[in-house]
């Protein structure tokens, strides 16, 4: 079913001040560094935080209701699932705060622990279960009540790498059955990229760039964004120039060329990075690189050794930023 869509300006003094409109069924990743409004946003619209202006679900105000009238579906990055309640009666308790008969609601909290694999589970209580498992009770619950507006806030943050690789497949099924507009609050990249039909940044309370999840990758307009999707961004009189870690070459000497843009500064940190190692050099501003292991052993390459970094003007893209510093 097709749910309404959203139209806010939300304004929250001395924190967020955005306007923003989503289409039913589209899911809307916000990222944006620390303190840039992304949870203020998220509670505005839930009503756990006072805001001004609109905020529009269809032909319904959410900030003229009461939160319980809202249909909104929260979902928080630590559960903040009730731990005297078992599994089924914490899906169910937002159909009973509405006056859904106990059976009823309890009927369809197991419909929806069957969906996300956790049947079995259902009289246990949130201390027996796993951080996946809770998550995965808090999406139920979330759902069962069938919002118009769904609202994540890092729900994969704190989990275990596989566990949130096997939550982010499987949230990606539910929002693509979703008929609402679902805002999903994200630190990771990945979360934006696969699971968003649209990216917003924010930076100082404000919209800095909004876009498709592949273009707001391949032009990002922050130094915050240009980083999180893994690029190398240096800022040079008002613009961006951004490139990828691949594209860097590493040396022990200064490299000759004059198609090319050098720095220099010791190595800081090294780490594997799929089939490479991702080398982060303290540059002025901080770099990284990818290479091979070879090429690591080769170099000798530890935190301390002073290196040179090189790239080719040809891999560079650069841009004008939309960075107020």
């Amino acid at each position: 079913m097709t749910g309404p869509g959203l139209d806010l300006a939300l304004t929250v003094p001395g924190r967020l001040d955005v306007a923003l409109r989503a289409d039913p069924g589209e899911v809307l990743a916000v990222i944006g560094p620390n303190g840039a409004g992304k949870t203020t946003l998220l509670h505005a619209l839930s009503g756990l935080v006072p805001a001004a202006g609109h905020a529009r679900l269809g032909d319904r105000e959410l900030l003229a209701q009461p939160v319980r009238e809202r249909r909104v579906g929260l979902v928080f990055q630590d559960q903040v699932l009730f731990p005297h309640l078992s599994a089924l009666e914490n899906v169910a308790f937002g159909l009973r705060a509405r006056g859904t008969p106990r059976a009823r609601a309890r009927e369809a909290a197991a419909a929806w622990l069957e969906r996300v694999g956790l049947a079995e589970l259902a009289g246990r209580r949130p201390s027996q279960l796993s951080g996946g498992q809770a998550q995965r009770v808090a999406i139920a619950r979330a759902l069962v009540t069938e919002p118009a507006l769904l609202l994540l806030d890092e729900p994969m943050a704190g989990l275990d790498v596989g566990v949130a690789a096997d939550l982010r497949v499987e949230l990606r099924r539910h929002l693509a059955d979703f008929g609402g507009v679902a805002v999903l609050v994200t630190h990771d990249a990945l979360d934006a990229l696969t699971l968003a039909t649209r990216v917003v940044v924010l930076e100082g309370g404000r919209v800095a760039q909004e876009g498709p999840p592949e273009e707001v990758a391949a032009r990002p307009r922050t130094e915050h964004v240009a980083r999180l999707v893994g690029l190398n961004v240096v800022r040079r009189e008002g613009r961006l120039a951004a490139f990828r870690p691949s594209d860097v070459t590493l040396s022990l000497e200064q490299p000759v060329g004059s198609a090319r843009l050098v720095w220099h500064g010791p190595v800081r940190t090294l780490a594997p990075h799929g089939d490479a190692v991702r080398v982060q050099v303290a540059a002025r501003p901080d770099l990284i690189a990818d290479v091979t292991p070879l090429a690591a052993r080769d170099l000798g390459l530890e935190p301390g050794v002073e290196v040179w970094l090189a790239v080719k003007a040809t891999a560079v893209a650069t841009y004008a930023t939309d960075d107020p510093a």
